[in-house]
């Protein structure tokens, strides 16, 4: 059951009491941020000018992270990583790498709206 099929059932349900919505948790985030490890590789060498092995390019092209910096500062990440090659798109791994991070703020989010209802 998705995201919005979960809300539209709580709305047709009458649940009004507070919750985090999916707009909420979209409200959140200022910014996003993808790289490969590949990427984060070749960053941490840069400025040296080092090489890393050229072996371990092509593993680290399948592993995509995910940064949401949420409006609070506060940071999370998801990763997505692909066993073959063939089917690598970097479409698809960018977007299962924001669900992932994704996934972390509503647990973030339920904790801070348990703990205000918690302390009225």
């Amino acid at each position: 059951m998705t995201e919005q099929a979960i809300e539209q059932a709580i709305q047709a349900a009458g649940k009004t009491a507070p919750r985090i919505t999916p707009q909420h948790i979209e409200s959140v985030i200022v910014s996003e941020h993808y790289f490969t490890a590949a990427d984060g590789v070749a960053g941490v060498h840069a400025p040296t000018a080092e090489r890393y092995p050229a072996e371990t390019t092509p593993q680290l092209e399948l592993l995509t992270f995910c940064v949401l910096v949420l409006r609070n500062g506060f940071t999370v990440t998801g990763e997505s990583a692909c066993a073959s090659p063939e089917n690598f798109d970097p479409v698809i791994g960018k977007q299962i790498a924001r669900e992932n991070a994704r996934n972390k703020i509503w647990q973030l989010e339920g904790y801070l709206l348990k703990q205000k209802l918690s302390e009225s």
